[in-house]
């Protein structure tokens, strides 16, 4: 009965892979091609590029200023994500499926490729962490405490001058997006690209602070002690934070809700929004007594250069990244945690 079950539950993951959705180009013109000619989302006319989005651009039933707050914010917080390296690490296939894994045996190639992610912050004072609540431990109960009392940023490792403060800027991603360290290594993040001709804000010396394929998920690491930069970064975090737990609590309450939203880079270009509804969170496996781990599929638009980019359900605790699209036509999520 267990390995019958084993085999339903491994032909229904079978069926939740798709296309990924890393955009390839050559370079920021290329991108600007592809987007023009885009097949999978002609003209673009359901994202909302980011400084044009206002309250009314929101369905009726969700046109709350809270909502409209957070989902800023959270663009404040999205970035973009180009590759410039394939690493030669890469499996032939998702784990314990038949599902080909992005860029395999593609080694060395080092063709440009772009997807999203979102920043997520950690303030250290002499070592102890601080985390969006301002608690020393994360969800999960781990602590935020180094056996070190300084910046290890690059600027301070050998400096007499090291900083007792810092942040640990960390970018949330898929594993198809950057996979390794070695690709870590070739990853240039753009932050606040909210039209084509802002200001370049980049951070590149990235190493990789967590990966999981089978889950496909990646997370980045960042050390910095510039003021402007981390201080900036970890206010809005605190500020997602509040916003998030108030306009969840009220929709936790309205099961009958499935909206959700997805902020990205389509094509690589700057960051726009798009709404839908989320269709299934399908359970993977038993994380804890509180945690399962899920995977989401949803209707919200979607193009390459979207992988990476953070899913929002409103009334589901989630922390999924978008990773690819179906051929039926739905879009869906890393594997990740869900709360019960």
């Amino acid at each position: 009965m267990a390995n019958n079950q084993l085999l339903a539950e491994t032909l229904q993951w079978n069926e939740l892979f798709g296309e990924h959705e890393c955009a390839e180009s050559e370079d920021e013109k290329d991108m600007l091609k592809k987007y023009l000619e885009c097949t999978k989302n002609p003209r673009h006319t359901s994202f909302v590029p980011i400084l044009r989005f206002s309250l009314h651009h929101l369905p009726d039933a969700h046109r709350d200023p809270d909502l409209f707050e957070l989902i800023k914010v959270i663009a404040d917080l999205t970035v973009r994500i180009n590759v410039s390296m394939v690493s030669s690490h890469r499996p032939e296939f998702f784990p314990i499926t038949k599902a080909p894994y992005p860029y395999y045996n593609m080694g060395g190639d080092s063709t440009l490729r772009s997807g999203t992610g979102e920043i997520y912050v950690v303030k250290y004072v002499d070592g102890c962490g601080q985390d969006k609540s301002g608690s020393s431990y994360d969800e999960l109960n781990r602590k935020y405490e180094k056996t070190y009392k300084f910046c290890p940023c690059t600027n301070c490792k050998d400096s007499k001058d090291a900083k007792n403060v810092w942040w640990e800027i960390f970018v949330y991603t898929a594993a198809h997006v950057v996979f390794d360290e070695s690709e870590a290594e070739h990853t240039r993040i753009r932050l606040f690209f909210d039209e084509r001709n802002c200001p370049k804000v980049i951070l590149d010396n990235f190493s990789v602070g967590f990966t999981n394929v089978q889950r496909d998920i990646c997370v980045l690491k960042y050390e910095t002690c510039d003021v402007s930069l981390g201080d900036n970064l970890y206010k809005k975090v605190v500020l997602c934070n509040d916003l998030w737990s108030k306009v969840d609590t009220i929709y936790e309450k309205k099961p009958t809700s499935r909206f959700n939203f997805i902020v990205s880079h389509p094509h690589g270009l700057n960051k726009q929004v798009s709404f839908g509804q989320w269709t299934e969170n399908c359970k993977h496996s038993v994380y804890n007594e509180k945690w399962d781990f899920t995977k989401l599929t949803y209707t919200t638009s979607t193009c390459p250069g979207s992988s990476g980019a953070s899913v929002y359900c409103l009334g589901l605790s989630t922390g999924h990244v978008h990773n690819g699209a179906l051929s039926s036509g739905l879009n869906y999520s890393s594997i990740d945690l869900y709360k019960k």
